[in-house]
Order: C-alpha cells, then structure tokens, then sequence
C-alpha cells in the first residue's frame, strides 16, 4: 500500500511553489495507438536531480504496449510473446523509464534528452532543468479512446516525490519568430465517421477514425517532494564559529546516525541511503568517522566586523569518500540577506519565500572553478569556501544573542541539522563595547598626532634636517590631501 503524505509535508516555505511537472502531449494517431512526447520539467528553485538521475514509471489504464521510443527507455521489455510480428519495446503493464546518456547514439535521441537523468534547479540553470522522450504506444485497437496512464512515480533519485494524477489540461503553445508567434504545438483533434481530420498542425497530416471521443490533447500532473520521504535521518549539518568567541559550536552529535563505538575506525558506512532495490548496496555512503557522522559540513564563520560592513566565511566540507557533489548548492536563511552581499568564490542568488521576514540566499559553484564538491581522501576531506562582504543594517545589525548567525541552511535542497540555539558561540561578558568596530577617523587622529609631536621633537633635538623635513612635509600632506 502506498503511504499517505500529509499536504504540509510537501510544502518548503523557502521554495513555496517547487515541484517538478510531467506533462504527456499527444501529437499523433496512429492506426492502434499515438505518439506522445514526455517532458519532465524541474520548477524548485534549488533543489535539482542528481545522479544517477531520474526514473519515472506508470500503469497502463488499458492494454497498451511501448511500440518504441527515442530519448529514454524501458528498463525491461516484460512478455511480447503474443506479438509474433513486431518487437515492441516493453510490453510491461507498469514500465519504468530512463534516461539515455550523452553518449546514445544519434538515432535514438531527442531534443533535450540524454543527460543521464540529470536536472538543474530552475533559478541555477533553466536550460537544463527540464529533459524530453518520446514514446510511440500501441495495441489500443481501432475503437480505442486512449486513457491517461495512472499511478504515476517519479524518483529523482530516490523517492520523496508524490504526484497527481495526470488530467486534461490546454494544449501546451510554443514561441516562434523570436516569441512573437504563439503555437499550438499539439491541436485538439475532434473525430466524426465522416471523413478524414487533422491530426497534427505542424505537419499538417490526416487520417480517418471511426471514433467520435477520439482526440490529441495533453495530460500534466504535478510531482512535490518531502523530505521527510527522502531522508529518514538528515543528510548534512551545521557548525558554527566566530571571531569575539574562541570556542566553536560543532555539529549536533548523531546529526545523520551515530559512529560506531570503536572510535579508532577512520572509514564508517553511513545510515543515509535514498536508493531502493538492486541499486542499494552500491549507493551506500562510505563516510568519515565523526561525532555527526553526516556526508556534508557547513560551517558559517562570522570572521570581522566593519563599520558599515561584515564579513563571514562560509565552508561546505564532503565527508563521502565514494561521491563527488557535482553542481551543488547551499541556501542559507538570514536576515542579513536584506541588505547586498557580496561572495567572493560562489555563484549567488537572493530568493523569495513566503511567510518569513528573513532572506533566503542560494549560493552555488562557479563553472570550471569549484562547481564541483571533491570526496574526501585519506588525510583531508574534500571542501569549497567563500568569504561574504555584507553590508549592515544599522537597525537590526548585532553581534548580541547569536543574530549573526544563520536561521536555517539546505545543501542540495536537504535540510541540515542546526545546533541548539544554547550552544551557539556568544558575546563575552562586557563585550559589547569593546567590540564595536573602531572609526577610521580615530586612527588618522592618532597618526596625525604621533607625526606632529615627532617633528617637534626632531627640531627640538637638532636631528638631520632630511628627516625632519620629510616628517614636516608627510604632516603637511595628511593634513591637506587635496593639495596635489
């Protein structure tokens, strides 16, 4: 039996309207079926698929069969033995569906397939959050009126997904002459046993049905996710340090599972895994040992404290000794995020959420660069880091009561786990004046006045008349900067 997921579980406040839409578009008959192109388009905001990428399955609502398909394919072919004339491509009552690698061969691809599965989140990169496959279906008979397919699934990669059910919707249009031309890619084909009908409106073809409720169109649902799904037990974790405080809050112990009791082991399994079935064993995580025993780190460092500045370091370390995180992010909640900030090594993007007064802020690689998060070796875990120049609201800026530090932080669309706010590293006692950041004015006064008491006493002492002109001249420039 299926389980029932509560609607709240579905819905993520920092990416309210995220969720990835399969869409079917039949846009040809044929003499006992259709051909329907597939597209899965991913709508989160940062959350993207990963590898090994994407399955999608479903049951037929009647005795159809997958007669062929280009951009994707059958994981099996199931029993075609009552086809003795043809080799369909899966005859299976519930198929699954995958994509085709870079590498497939021309003939079996589409536009915007074979990526391996893989998905970008939609604000990272548009142009690769969605992928096409289209499949030719059969063996619905001559009187057939063709039936959405039911049950729908989706794993990307594993589960967390639950989707609708896949309903009529408007055909999708498409953009021609530069998005000044709207078309309907796939018209609405009324039948009438009078004669032929229009069956495609790019191509122009027809062809004669017997069938009145015969008719191309498009069915669409929409997959959420849950993270409570996915992950049993979260999947990275937080620590915390600052520059006015020495200790440095580290990750909640067991944050992703607790180590073993031998404390002398260096490699542990990790009790994340989001495969299911064959693909299990060869998915589990080989972590290093910790007290959090999570595959990823975040740490937020507040490094200084500016005047109308401040400045933090934030540092995203792997643990997995098996997995590279190619196109990773992280997205932090912060109010600070109010105000312009500056990274210095990632990618960035300030989002919109709904019902929080705090900003939410999506960083991620920079191509060619540090796009991708290395595993960990034998001495040293594999890590990315940038430093963040943010300016101060001098309303809401405070060093008090850990506001410098984050609300809440995702690593690829996950939750991490956060320390208690009672172990976060405070403000010493007294602290509070002798951290605020010094003016600059104050400096240059104490220059100015270590300048003109040296050159007095230069005069006074009969010391070379070279140096003290040099001391008279540099006091004279620090007082009149505009005279050159």
């Amino acid at each position: 039996m299926r389980e029932i997921k509560k609607e709240e579980d579905c819905y993520d406040p920092l990416d309210p309207y995220g969720n990835i839409t399969v869409t079917f578009d039949i846009h040809q008959w044929t003499n006992d079926g259709y051909v329907a192109r597939v597209t899965i388009q991913n709508y989160h905001q940062y959350r993207h698929v990963d590898q090994p990428g994407w399955k999608i399955g479903w049951t037929w609502a009647d005795n159809e069969i997958i007669l062929s398909m280009s951009g994707a394919f059958a994981t099996e072919q199931g029993n075609c033995s009552d086809f003795k004339f043809q080799s369909p491509h899966s005859c299976k009552k519930d198929p699954v569906i995958v994509d085709l690698g870079p590498d497939a061969s021309p003939q079996n691809m589409t536009d915007a397939c074979c990526r391996g599965g893989l998905l970008s989140s939609y604000t990272i990169n548009p142009a690769n959050s969605f992928s096409f496959f289209e499949v030719a279906v059969g063996n619905l008979g001559m009187n057939a009126s063709g039936h959405a397919p039911q049950d729908l699934t989706l794993w990307a990669p594993g589960p967390g997904y639950t989707c609708g059910l896949l309903e009529d919707v408007d055909p999708t249009v498409s953009l021609e002459i530069g998005g000044r031309r709207q078309v309907q890619v796939f018209s609405k084909c009324f039948m009438s046993p009078s004669g032929p009908q229009l069956v495609n409106s790019q191509k122009e073809t027809y062809q004669t049905f017997d069938n009145e409720n015969l008719y191309a169109g498009t069915w669409k649902s929409t997959c959420t996710y849950s993270t409570f799904l996915a992950n049993k037990t979260p999947v990275c974790c937080v620590s915390l340090s600052t520059f006015y405080n020495p200790k440095i809050t580290p990750c909640p112990d067991c944050s992703c599972g607790c180590r073993d009791a031998d404390k002398s082991k260096a490699l542990c399994i990790s009790q994340i895994n989001q495969l299911q079935g064959p693909d299990f064993i060869k998915s589990q995580d080989i972590v290093h040992c910790s007290d959090h025993m999570c595959p990823v780190r975040v740490h937020w460092h507040v490094q200084s404290n500016y005047v109308g500045h401040w400045r933090v370091k934030v540092t995203v370390s792997n643990y997995n000794y098996k997995r590279n995180y190619s196109n990773w992010n992280v997205v932090v909640q912060h109010p600070g995020f109010s105000q312009k900030a500056t990274p210095y090594s990632f990618n960035s993007s300030v989002l919109p959420s709904a019902g929080f007064s705090e900003k939410v802020a999506l960083f991620w690689g920079i191509s060619y660069y540090n796009e991708e998060l290395l595993q960990a070796g034998e001495n040293q875990v594999g890590s990315v880091t940038t430093q963040i120049l943010l300016e101060k609201d001098s309303e809401s800026f405070t060093l008090s009561n850990g506001w410098a530090l984050p609300r809440r932080v995702y690593f690829n669309g996950e939750n991490c786990e956060m320390p208690l706010p009672d172990t976060f590293p405070m403000l010493p006692n007294a602290a509070s004046s002798s951290l605020k950041p010094v003016n600059n004015c104050f400096f240059i006064l104490q220059i100015l006045f270590f300048l003109t008491f040296t050159s007095q006493l230069i005069n006074l002492l009969g010391f070379d008349k070279q140096l003290s002109k040099f001391c008279l001249s540099l006091h004279f420039l620090i007082h009149n900067p505009l005279s050159f």
